[in-house]
């Protein structure tokens, strides 16, 4: 199945106008087949069938397809160039963009390569000094988009790339700005897209899978949602910045609660924090809130009032059809919220921030959250 919403959602279904014309070329499909003597180790199958897909990977695009739609490696383009990140909160310098992935796809707004499925992209990953070299680029026109593992935010270089036949395009240095206003109060998390960092509980005894017990992806163990009812059966999570851990105290998905007759209830979470002194009238403090995932879902957030009745300081509105809580996955599409908190809503002393998720219809409604970041006023 190449296109699908059966684990993104809608989002990545294409659209097309009445009488649209459309055609894209998935392939070649390779399949291999390998077999081991009796005896022998069957992981061999593994290392092997690995070996046999770096050789296919070198070897694309082939040269035995006919398809005027399927260009020749002569016919492509490629893109080199060096990505920088320039944060003034962490370094006078710009930072090379270590493992930054860098795209080429259809001109669009910082980000819309997430939800573009109906042209092409070609994207690799920057080495450790964020150099980068897309190659076997088809012609056409696009856009360069990089994410940056470690920083928030989308980068879009503004300047559109026309590929040719055997173009060679050097983009020298770029500079991508993260999102920033002012120096870090205190941050959850690690900002890579991904909810892998935070807790995740051990599976009901049920329901193990005993080939991810100890594994990098335990979060692949059926019915995980269920384990937050039991750990917080009567009060939901409250983390307490410079006190808890984010790997054990922040469950990795914000998903409903059951109650004793089994109904669903909307979840709040929050995030105590002290502020050691008033901050000047007219001060505003920057909470970034990015999500990995969010399933028909909305996040609703409220200073230094659980009172869910009044209207939140900020909503989401309802977002996502991201199906990564029942699908077993860490992360689904990237959501960035930047929410302008005013000083006054801040006492010194000790804050609370609540986050809640309302929408209680399906136990798979929820959110997975990237990294919470708190900047003071610049």
């Amino acid at each position: 199945v190449f296109l699908s919403a059966h684990y993104a959602g809608d989002d990545l279904v294409p659209k097309f106008d009445q009488g649209e014309a459309w055609k894209k070329v998935f392939g070649p499909v390779f399949i291999y087949l390998n077999c081991i003597n009796s005896g022998e180790d069957p992981l061999t199958l593994w290392d092997d069938a690995t070996r046999q897909m770096l050789v296919e990977v070198q070897n694309w695009p082939y040269s035995f397809t006919e398809s005027e739609d399927f260009q020749s490696a002569d016919q492509r383009g490629s893109v080199t160039g060096k990505l920088l990140v320039f944060d003034r909160e962490l370094s006078s310098d710009n930072i090379p963009a270590n493992g930054a992935y860098v795209g080429l796809c259809p001109p669009g707004n910082a980000g819309s390569w997430q939800r573009e499925c109906k042209d092409y992209q070609f994207w690799t990953v920057a080495d450790e000094m964020g150099s980068f070299s897309v190659r076997n680029i088809r012609t056409g026109t696009y856009n360069l988009y990089a994410w940056v593992p470690g920083f928030i935010g989308d980068y879009k270089n503004e300047a559109m790339i026309t590929i040719t036949s055997g173009s060679e395009i050097q983009m020298g240095e770029i500079i991508y700005q993260p999102p920033r206003n002012g120096p870090t109060l205190w941050e959850i998390g690690v900002p890579d897209r991904s909810a892998a960092e935070f807790y995740v509980p051990d599976p009901d005894p049920n329901f193990v899978n005993r080939l991810y017990i100890n594994h990098q992806d335990r979060f692949r163990q059926y019915g995980l949602w269920d384990r937050y009812t039991e750990l917080y059966p009567d009060q939901d999570l409250v983390y307490t910045v410079g006190e808890s851990d984010y790997k054990k105290d922040w469950f990795f998905v914000q998903v409903n609660r059951k109650t004793t007759d089994s109904t669903l209830v909307g979840t709040t979470w929050q995030i105590k924090f002290n502020l050691g002194s008033v901050y000047p009238k007219g001060s505003t403090f920057t909470l970034r809130v990015a999500l990995a995932s969010a399933s028909l879902a909305e996040l609703q957030v409220r200073v230094n009032n659980p009172e869910t009745r009044n209207r939140p300081l900020f909503s989401s509105g309802l977002i996502g059809r991201d199906n990564s809580i029942a699908r077993h996955g860490i992360h689904g599409l990237y959501w960035l919220y930047n929410i302008n908190i005013e000083g006054g809503l801040l006492v010194q002393g000790e804050n609370v921030l609540f986050f809640t998720q309302p929408r209680n219809q399906s136990p798979f409604q929820g959110l997975m959250y990237d990294y919470i970041r708190l900047e003071a006023p610049p």
